[in-house]
């Protein structure tokens, strides 16, 4: 397989990584947290999807039902189990995440089991040829396509909408926007239930390049957590290209490099967010957070 495939290859799977990541900084920028359950939230969710598609639901109406969903559910979740810690230390609130992680982790096996599952993808078959020896499918360009609305979607939200700047501000300083008038408590319920339907998003897109299990989300969110802290937290943009950054490298380094191979991989995005922590914990494309003591 040549370079123009792999790097191609790259940026199919660093859209799916940017997807998820997409849910994980609209929760930090709305909330301040770090959900660690956002790659099981969206698994239960693409479990919702191909149940409704094996119904005879539409594949791509069996996706937007299940975001639709998972934007109820992802406000629930908000309201009746993490408000109780977010005014506590931050990493109780992180452990509360770990702890939704296992928890749906073992709710999706005992519905659905574990068995691999065929999730049909919501793109044609086929694809075009790049022009120097590779080619794209449909499914990464519309993969492509939809990450790129989501991204324009989400920094219209954030950097044009009172929406987006009161969600800014309760994720600052819930106090201070609270006194100010601001809804806090709707607020944070809406900024999970986005993100939740973020996710289901991808769920829906990287469960036909995998496989429908319970744990197919899990190195995936190791991807984008790279990716999150790679371009920054309070960046969509960059973690977007982080993502893409992500992926080309690492496949290119499970090609080329003999040590790597397809096994140690998932090395590649470890050792990046390592060396950004180290030396710039805010990201490449994020900036840092200045408040007043």
């Amino acid at each position: 397989m040549n370079l123009v495939q792999q790097i191609l290859d790259g940026l199919s799977s660093g859209s799916v990584y940017a997807t998820l990541a997409l849910a994980l900084v609209l929760v930090h920028q709305s909330t301040g947290i770090v959900n660690f359950a956002q790659g099981q939230m969206a698994v239960i969710s693409t479990y919702v999807a191909w149940t409704l598609y094996d119904a005879g639901v539409p594949v791509w109406a069996a996706i937007v039902a299940a975001i639709a969903g998972s934007l109820v559910a992802g406000a629930l979740a908000e309201r009746l189990l993490i408000r109780r810690f977010e005014k506590g230390e931050p990493l109780a609130a992180i452990v509360v995440t770990v702890g939704l992680l296992i928890s749906i982790n073992g709710v999706v096996s005992l519905i659905w089991g574990t068995v691999l599952k065929q999730f049909p993808s919501a793109f044609p078959r086929g694809g075009v040829g790049s022009g120097n020896g590779g080619t794209i499918g449909f499914g990464t360009l519309g993969t492509i396509a939809v990450l790129l609305v989501v991204v324009l979607a989400l920094g219209w939200l954030f950097r044009h909408t009172r929406l987006g700047l009161a969600f800014r501000a309760v994720a600052a300083n819930p106090e201070s926007s609270a006194l100010l008038g601001l809804p806090v408590g709707r607020l944070l319920m809406l900024g999970w239930g986005l993100a939740a339907a973020v996710g289901a998003l991808a769920g829906c897109l990287v469960a036909p390049k995998l496989y429908l299990a319970p744990e197919m989300m899990d190195s995936v969110l190791t991807y984008a957590l790279a990716a999150a802290v790679l371009g920054g937290l309070n960046s969509a943009i960059g973690t977007v290209l982080a993502a893409w950054f992500i992926g080309v490298v690492e496949n290119l380094a499970g090609t080329y490099i003999s040590f790597v191979g397809g096994d140690m991989k998932i090395a590649v995005p470890l050792v990046l967010m390592i060396l950004i922590l180290l030396f710039k914990p805010e990201g490449v494309f994020g900036h840092k957070e200045v408040r007043r003591v």
